[in-house]
């Protein structure tokens, strides 16, 4: 995600007004105590909107996060917030429990109750809002899961991890039909890991099922160039098995080996045609992106697009040598 606001462009005496007017409309009302003089203040953030969730992706200098009483009462769109470690560590306080945030690992916060959250090391942080009434979960439960680390302890929440991570910093996500697309299995997704978390299997076996085929391409996307990926590995990574895997993507109408081959092909077709791409040779190209055999690589290419992959990267660079 592309930061939509940076301190360095702001002179000294606006930067913390410009902060908190920014935090404001776009997340939650809270008071916000940057520890450095205000030369010092280092803030970059970006937001995006996936329907009705609100992303914030920020790096700042360090700074404490209230959610007074008074500001709480105010809420007129009862949110909740999840919060993703990405570097460094964070407190979160709230209902009477106070947590330690480490990378890997996140939490989630009510904005109808007071909360604080302390970054004495600074910020390397996602800010995910789901609305409170889209979860469609009990107070109770949320009250009980607020100011808890979700981490390394919780296999669905390793798993949820690098989605939500990964959701608040890809701008394809946050717009058109790919925002529309993920707001459901978001919502599921977070369900699901606050539902295990808190030991209710019942509630949590249904969206586990809802997003694991939605997990499962955004895993393969993100290791689409590992010439191991396989559907055993796949399967292995999502705690099911072979079987299981090839009928929840037959669900979604995908062919598993079908759909690597046309993104690796889509992968190579990008780079040859980019403006690097005559620093690899096309062998080295189709490797990068899992075809260990350039023959098979090239006849693949064509078969996909209609001309060979030298072709179509000399038509794209008609300047530059061959390699």
């Amino acid at each position: 995600m592309s930061p939509v606001l940076d301190t360095a462009f702001i002179p000294p005496r606006d930067r913390e007004e410009v902060v908190r007017n920014a935090v404001w409309e776009s997340m939650v009302a809270v008071d916000i105590d940057h520890r450095p003089a205000a030369e010092d203040i280092s803030v970059r953030i970006g937001l995006g909107t996936a329907g009705p969730i609100r992303i914030c992706s920020a790096r700042a200098t360090a700074v404490t996060l209230r959610r007074t009483e008074r500001l709480a009462r105010k809420d007129e769109e009862s949110a909740v917030t999840l919060g993703v470690q990405m570097t460094g560590s964070s407190v979160v306080v709230q209902n009477g429990r106070e947590c330690l945030l480490r990378p890997g690992e996140f939490a989630v916060y009510e904005s109808i109750a007071p909360y604080t959250h302390l970054f004495d090391e600074g910020v390397d942080y996602r800010f995910i809002r789901f609305p409170r009434a889209a979860l469609a979960l009990p107070d109770r439960l949320l009250r009980d899961i607020t100011a808890v680390p979700l981490g390394s302890d919780n296999p669905i929440a390793r798993l949820a991890f690098p989605y939500f991570s990964q959701l608040a910093v890809s701008d394809e996500l946050h717009q058109g039909v790919h925002a529309d697309a993920v707001v459901e299995p978001s919502i599921e997704l977070l369900r699901a890991v606050l539902t295990s978390q808190h030991g209710n299997s019942s509630l949590a076996r249904a969206p586990l099922e809802a997003t694991l085929s939605l997990r499962i391409t955004q895993y393969i996307r993100a290791h689409l160039a590992d010439p191991d990926l396989s559907a055993a590995r796949i399967a292995a990574a999502h705690d099911i098995s072979v079987r299981h895997l090839y009928a929840v993507l037959s669900r979604s109408g995908i062919s598993l080996g079908d759909w690597i081959r046309t993104r690796r092909l889509a992968e190579c077709r990008r780079e040859l045609a980019g403006p690097n791409g005559r620093l690899r040779t096309i062998g080295a190209t189709g490797r990068r992106w899992g075809f260990m055999d350039a023959t098979h690589f090239s006849k693949m290419f064509k078969q996909a697009y209609g001309l060979s992959p030298r072709a179509w990267r000399d038509q794209n660079h008609p300047r530059s040598s061959s390699a």
